[in-house]
């Protein structure tokens, strides 16, 4: 491979007309292997161990552990925790991980250890397919130990209970854990027995793909403080809540019948009351609970990873784990989200370190001693997050903005370890929209397209996604959708990311794959229009957003045409489509002739008497789609876009402003406002109302929410978009053209005083600084060599260098 491009592959930065994202990753001598007869069990967790002796040599240049595996795997180097994994790929595509073993092994025998969860259950997170293992130990060109042959032994994990119910509708299996002070002895000991061994068979082949993204650095974070204690008191609920995931198992949501479960902690948990609950503020001490005793920790912000606890158990019994990203009434509400927001622990006497399996969310961790007799010695986390951000730096001399920065980063990290998700816990799904605002905040901060490749090579590389519709993408994915339930805006959104995702990374050829796709969507869409070219009846989840504007999408929705303009137009630039073009621009007149009534655009028509008849449903975010896609300018709707950027804000419901008009939410109308008063380099009015909209949301849990209400999650992948804002609309690095090595700046008539920041760009950064002196910027900035930069002030200010 030639050096330049392998340099900009590794940057995530594809030069144009380079190959297709499909590369392959290989194996020396691993083969795939599972336990016998077992590989389409639900929820059978396996363990795999090998004995792996090196000399000096070896143990000093360390090598690696290569593998890869369904459904998820953990991994150890003489029972210290090593990795976990891997990066999702496609429907029947594996990656590929390889974690470094120097320092970690010694010179004599090592011990290999990995536990995999078999799920072989439909989800958003994880796909439904046949359990595996593939690895090996290589060091110095020489393999060690592989599957495959005589090297790993295999047992079947009992400590986890295997029929338990899901945690959501969204993912897989709860852990339900019975432990004594032995279980994992074999994870570290060469000496000790493997219990429960088990013979292995090698499966079917795999198509096996590089892991490209970055690894985490898997940081151990202590809870802070703790902020309640308490009693828990037994009391029979009069009616219980039961989710989905619990009462509708069937073959479109796989997991095992109420009827079958072992233990239903859902069910238990709602026979626990909060008898009595007391405010601590303590740090540092051994917490003793006796039974029915409880303790709430905070770990200071809203974290994602895998929650641990150190303990002492003095009594056998029962201890749960329980966690929320806020706390509600003082306490911790473990099915705020509509999930399964607990760990099950049954305990031998003994000292324990837990730590679980899957990667949760949380701010609030609350431990119940059912029978008492427990020590909580110390509890955190291990983060489980894109740790590719540190390079990237904002500060402000509002120390607000320097919050909602520090939210955005940490938002971001939590949501972009492999993919682009929505949220790292009700679903830590692979959500199109999303991802369109998240991959620009992961160019803004990693300074490359690596993640955002991979979320794209997932959509490129299935050859269907049955049993969804011809020609339809999935709305989230790798994921699983037995139901057949899609959202045909998302997959428009798709289009629009494809265009920027090429503007960002140069990377024509993987564009150009995916034409066939986009094509193909376009067919889709072409039975629907009426006579008009208007999309009219939509099928499956037509989804405006989490606002009244969802009421309003039959018949005719005219934001969802809006953005189908948008795709047109889209597709138009990417694959030189002038019929597009010509298009999007009649379906936007349209728009406009129909669906502009009064001062406001309207919501929806709907057939009546086999004629369209426009209704009277306006809310806030149609109009922010009607300029966003290009349907209303700002010349052409003066006092439509006066009203919204003057009357409408992060206040306008309180000062009742147009109560006829239902406000937008988090998720995307106050998002698309933040676009248009950028276009219009209102930079002030985004300042001050980036704090109206989000900063409570920083304070209250560190990280940027998916409503503006606290009733969903508090931790959304788009959110961190807000750093893209402030690098762009305040600092003033309005463009970063990577692929071009070019550079617009742009200052801003700012109250601000001055603004600092720097931004990765692949291997480099930009930085750039800035102080006001009345009507003067006086400015620091570097870049790498052979940048232009372009470099203007608002009217009425003079930009001077340093």
């Amino acid at each position: 491979m030639p050096a330049t491009l392998a340099m900009f592959m590794l940057l995530g930065l594809m030069p144009m007309g380079a190959a297709p994202a499909a590369e392959t990753a290989e194996f020396n001598a691993a083969k795939p292997v599972w336990i016998e007869g077992r590989e389409t069990e639900i929820n059978l967790n396996a363990g795999f161990r090998a004995l792996v002796k090196m000399d000096a040599e070896q143990a000093a240049a360390g090598g690696v552990l290569r593998l890869t595996a369904s459904t998820l795997y953990r991994c150890f180097i003489n029972g210290e925790f090593l990795g976990y994994g891997p990066a999702r790929g496609p429907q029947g595509h594996f990656r590929v991980d390889e974690w470094p073993l120097a320092g970690k092994v010694r010179a004599g025998v090592n011990v290999v250890a990995v536990e995999v969860a078999g799920y072989n259950t439909n989800s958003y997170y994880v796909q439904d397919q046949p359990s595996f293992l593939q690895a090996e130990v290589v060091s110095g060109g020489k393999v060690l130990a592989a599957t495959g042959g005589a090297d790993f032994q295999a047992r079947v994990m009992t400590e986890r209970a295997q029929k338990v119910q899901r945690y959501s509708f969204q993912r897989p299996q709860i852990e339900v854990w019975r432990l004594n002070p032995d279980t994992d002895n074999w994870l570290a000991d060469p000496a000790a027995t493997l219990p429960d061994a088990v013979p292995c068979a090698e499966t079917a082949p795999k198509e096996l793909l590089p892991r490209h993204v970055p690894y985490p650095d898997f940081a151990v974070v202590p809870a802070v403080k703790t902020v309640a204690w308490g009693v828990m008191t037994a009391q029979e609920p009069k009616k219980f809540w039961k989710d989905r995931s619990l009462v509708n198992i069937g073959p479109e949501l796989k997991g095992y019948p109420e009827k079958e479960l072992e233990l239903i902690p859902s069910m238990d948990l709602q026979r626990l009351r909060t008898e009595q609950i007391e405010a601590k503020d303590a740090e540092g001490v051994v917490l003793r609970l006796d039974r029915g005793g409880f303790a709430i920790v905070d770990l200071g912000a809203n974290l994602s990873g895998f929650p641990q606890v150190r303990i002492n158990c003095t009594k056998p019994g029962r201890l749960y784990v329980l966690f929320d990203e806020a706390l509600t009434g003082g306490d911790v509400d473990w099915k705020r989200l509509g999930c399964v927001n607990a760990l099950t622990y049954d305990l031998a006497e003994g000292g324990y370190a837990l730590e679980a399996f899957e990667a949760h969310t949380m701010r609030y961790m609350k431990f119940i001693a059912v029978d008492g007799g427990i020590e909580i010695l110390s509890s955190g986390m291990r983060l489980y997050q894109n740790d590719d951000t540190k390079r990237a730096a904002f500060e402000a001399a509002d120390p607000r903005l320097n919050e909602l920065f520090t939210a955005a980063r940490s938002t971001f990290a939590q949501n972009a370890v492999d993919v682009f998700m929505d949220c790292p816990h009700r679903e830590r799904a692979g959500w199109l929209c999303d991802s369109f605002f998240t991959a620009r905040t992961a160019m803004a901060l990693s300074g490359d397209t690596r993640v955002e490749r991979n979320f794209l090579e997932n959509f490129l590389l299935p050859k269907s996604f049955d049993p969804l519709p011809e020609g339809m993408l999935p709305m989230c994915y790798p994921a699983d959708h037995y139901d057949g339930v899609f959202i045909p805006n998302w997959a428009m959104w798709f289009v629009l990311e494809l265009e920027e995702y090429l503007d960002r990374s140069g990377d024509r050829a993987l564009v150009d794959a995916l034409q066939p796709r986009v094509m193909a969507l376009l067919d889709y869409f072409k039975p629907f229009e009426n006579g008009d070219g208007l999309l009219e009846k939509l099928e499956s989840w037509v989804f405006v957003e989490w606002s009244a504007a969802n009421n309003f999408v039959q018949d005719v929705n005219y934001p969802s045409n809006m953005l189908y303009a948008g795709m047109l137009d889209t597709a138009a630039r990417l694959y030189g489509r002038e019929d597009l073009k010509e298009k999007a621009a009649a379906l936007r007149e349209t728009i406009r002739k129909q669906a502009l009534k009064g001062a406001f655009f309207s919501d929806n028509a709907l057939r009546k008497g086999g004629a369209l008849e426009v209704t009277d449903n306006t809310t806030e975010v149609c109009q922010y789609f009607a300029f966003y896609f290009g349907v209303a300018t700002t010349e052409r709707d003066p006092e439509l876009w006066r009203l919204l950027a003057e009357e409408f804000g992060p206040d306008r419901v309180k000062q009742g402003l147009h109560p006829n008009v239902p406000p937008a939410n988090s998720f995307i109308g106050n998002m698309l406002r933040m676009e248009l008063l950028s276009r219009d380099g209102r930079a002030q009015q985004i300042l001050d109302e980036s704090i109206g909209y989000l900063k409570y949301m920083a304070d209250r849990t560190g990280t940027l929410w998916e409503n503006a209400q606290d009733n969903a999650s508090l931790n959304h992948g788009f959110a961190s978009h807000a750093a893209v804002t402030f690098y762009r609309d305040v600092l003033g690095l309005r463009r970063v053209d990577a692929v071009n090595r070019r550079l617009e700046v742009r200052f801003s008539d700012l109250s601000m005083p001055s603004c600092a920041g720097t931004i990765p760009v692949g291997a480099e950064t930009v930085s750039l600084s800035w102080r006001r002196e009345v009507n003067r910027v006086l400015y620091r900035l570097k870049t790498p060599e052979g940048w232009k930069v372009d470099i203007s002030a608002a009217e009425g200010l003079e930009a001077a260098a340093e």
